[in-house]
């Protein structure tokens, strides 16, 4: 099949015309050396792509592009200095250049014209990148991997596309779609899902439950998982509960595509090398390597929302916004020639915050929704966004006229940014005096990918973040801690401040130092930012434990909790009214309901109610329970 859609291509070319096909996933690219051809292709690209419904690209065969000394000065000069470019970086096996600037929309010229320019006279195809506001060092070696890789990515991209056009492997006999539970059923962690049908093995998510010990990963020996047979891993957003274990596939030979948005790539990459660090810092041996890390992000490809994209013979994908962290995506598969349509919430937040817009709810088709459930019970019902914000509003004033600090233990990607936006918005409108905020654990790398995709957050903080000196996380009063010499003189030296550390559930990380030092004065404050799981010492703490035992080398320090401890739970997943609003708002309404993602007790009483106020069929299966869904 995969000749058959090259030959159906091509018959609609003149001859000589093209000189290479290539896939990049499921995108067709047509290289040539024909200069002319590349210039004005007369329509006839547009009319193959209206034909046959597939994306198809035209690119100068790299035989022809200029010289990259030569190219990188025509386009310096071609685009105006105000732009900011800061980095330029070719692609020589894909014809494609990367060019990095503080302003792209001034590096695009007007109506595309310096683009249009580079690609006519140079023969390169540009794609303008936004340089981060803030460096990130994590997201230039990540593009370093992905540069030095580019012949390796080019052959992994198109045996990719082999596998989606090659048409049926397995021999079609009858249609079917079932999901296993390995991970997520009725608890909260270790995400993972294996979708199949007679033709795919699909993973949903690789997460790690990091408060559980005895069941911290998913159930990979199940009989129905075998890594040899999977064709594609998506991964819905970089919490560790999502991503944490993706490494671990290639450690043991998986090398298909992970699909994700851009955003996510990054941050669970993050993610992962901080989990390989705390590992090796608690004498562990860590489960994977950087190196697997490394290979992971070789194969990811990333996606755009609402971007189509076929992943297997039978089966197309579409990730929407989740509204949950920055880049958490929603999961719709369109499975078989319409035969049935399933949409994966993984985390989700049913209203808009300060840093995203509400998660997305209308759909081509849609007849199963897989739902979280993490705040699915009937009693889990938060605050309205401005009640919740006058409540923390109150807690930092109080803290601070009692010369106390407020410690936010965060994870790191998601509410530490929302936290950060909002203080700002608090001191811009003089509503809290200009207080200052430390930060401390990956939150200073996390918030510096925030500034590499503003088109992920929501269009108020995106202009700000357009805007240098109204970018939220550009305040002068926002410190990074890098040390424990630095830790120490946040907590002895200053006064009054705002303290947001990792790890959110107190299960190590810089947190659970500062709580150690700051729990014995009343003055100080603690706000939990994120869902505290069974077992973690933030949960026994929201159930009234008010004294906390450390390892101190071989002994064990009992300290009093004496600071205070706010009565609220600020999150960034939807309560039990945003879930039950979501799945009465979604359109089409679907036909089934599965609840996964929380608590047992959470997922039933969850599915009892929408199973009696919508008169939807529901389920809330367990790990290792399979469930047939057509």
């Amino acid at each position: 099949m995969t000749a058959d859609i090259i030959q159906e291509i091509l018959k609609d070319v003149p001859s000589g015309k093209i000189d290479d096909v290539s896939f990049e996933g499921a995108n067709i690219v047509l290289y040539t050396k024909n200069k002319a051809f590349f210039k004005d292709d007369k329509g006839i690209i547009r009319e193959i792509v209206n034909k046959i419904k597939k994306r198809i690209e035209l690119r100068p065969d790299p035989s022809i592009c200029m010289d990259e000394e030569e190219a990188e000065k025509f386009i310096r000069k071609t685009i105006e200095k105000d732009a900011g470019v800061s980095q330029i970086i070719f692609d020589t096996q894909r014809s494609l250049v990367h060019i990095e600037a503080e302003k792209p929309g001034l590096a695009i010229g007007k109506q595309g014209e310096n683009l249009n320019k580079i690609k006519q006279e140079a023969f390169w195809i540009p794609l303008i990148k936004r340089t981060p506001a803030i460096r990130s060092q994590l997201i230039e070696n990540i593009r370093a991997v992905l540069y030095q890789n580019s012949d390796y990515r080019r052959k992994f991209l198109h045996k990719t596309g082999e596998r989606i056009y090659n048409g049926w492997l397995r021999g079609k006999k009858e249609e079917w779609i079932r999901v296993s539970y390995l991970g997520g059923g009725r608890q909260v962690g270790r995400s993972c899902l294996l979708l199949q049908t007679p033709e795919s093995r699909i993973l949903l998510d690789c997460g790690i439950d990091v408060s559980n010990d005895a069941g911290a990963y998913p159930y990979l020996e199940a009989p129905e998982f075998s890594i040899k047979e999977l064709d594609a891993i998506i991964i819905t957003h970089s919490h560790i509960d999502h991503s944490g274990l993706l490494p671990y596939l290639f450690k043991y030979g998986y090398r298909g595509p992970v699909y994700c948005t851009a955003p996510t790539r990054d941050v669970m990459s993050l993610l992962q090398l901080d989990l390989v660090k705390i590992q090796r810092s608690e004498g562990k041996e860590p489960i994977y390597t950087s190196e697997e890390i490394k290979e992971s992000v070789k194969h990811t490809i990333t996606l755009e929302y609402e971007e189509v994209t076929d992943i297997t013979p039978d089966v197309r994908i579409t990730l929407y916004n989740a509204g949950h962290i920055l880049g958490s995506a929603m999961i719709h598969l369109h499975i078989g020639n319409g035969l049935h349509n399933l949409l994966y919430t993984g985390d989700m937040k049913y209203s808009k915050t300060h840093l995203l817009a509400q998660s997305h709810t209308s759909f081509p088709r849609l007849e199963t929704l897989m739902i979280e459930s993490t705040y699915g019970a009937k009693d889990n019902v938060m605050p309205p966004i401005r009640e919740s914000d006058k409540l923390l509003k109150d807690i930092f004033t109080q803290t601070i006229k009692r010369n106390g600090k407020v410690l936010m233990p965060v994870l790191g990607s998601g509410r530490a940014q929302e936290m950060i936006v909002m203080i700002e918005k608090l001191i811009r409108d003089s509503e809290l005096e200009n207080v200052q905020i430390f930060i401390d654990g990956l939150v200073w790398d996390i918030t510096a990918i925030h500034t590499a995709y503003p088109e992920f957050l929501n269009s108020s903080v995106r202009q700000q973040i357009f805007h240098k000196d109204n970018n939220p996380f550009l305040m002068p009063n926002i410190k990074r801690v890098g040390s424990a010499k630095e830790r120490k003189e946040v907590i002895e030296d200053t006064g009054a401040c705002v303290i947001l550390a990792t790890s959110g559930m107190l299960v190590g990380g810089p947190s659970v130092e500062y709580l150690r030092q700051l729990a014995e004065n009343p003055k100080n404050s603690l706000v939990f930012t994120c869902y505290q799981p069974e077992g973690s010492l933030g949960r026994r703490i929201q159930r009234g434990v008010r004294e906390i035992s450390f390892q101190n080398g071989q002994k064990v320090e009992t300290i009093p909790l004496k600071m205070d401890v706010a009565k609220i739970e600020v999150t960034n997943h939807s309560d039990r009214r945003e879930l039950m609003n979501f799945i009465s708002r979604c359109t089409p309404k679907p036909k089934k309901v599965i609840v996964n993602h929380g608590e047992s007790g959470r997922c039933l009483d969850l599915a009892s109610s929408i199973h009696k106020q919508l008169r939807v069929e529901t389920l809330a299966p367990r790990n290792l329970e399979a469930v047939r869904i057509r």
